[in-house]
């Protein structure tokens, strides 16, 4: 029986790293895409750094993509007018 706990154990903490490499990942995505995005909005250095920060922070929430682009987009389009 202890093999079978310990197996168990073992796929808890793999699933666990493997969720964990797949949040790093979305938040290495967020920061390069505000990094990407940051010069046509007129940011540059610290304020372009503060952006991707801004961006990556809601990287565990349920429809981040979602929010992520349309918050991309609003700022675009407000550069736009301005």
């Amino acid at each position: 029986m202890a093999s079978f706990d310990d197996r168990e154990k073992g796929y808890e903490g793999k699933f666990a790293h493997d969720q964990e490499l797949v949040f790093k990942a979305k938040v290495r995505r967020d920061r390069l895409l505000a990094l990407w995005v940051a010069p046509q909005l007129g940011l540059s250095g610290a304020d372009a750094d503060a952006y991707g920060k801004a961006l990556a922070m809601s990287a565990h929430e349920k429809h981040h993509e979602d929010d992520l682009v349309a918050k991309i987009a609003k700022d675009l389009a407000a550069r736009e007018w301005s």
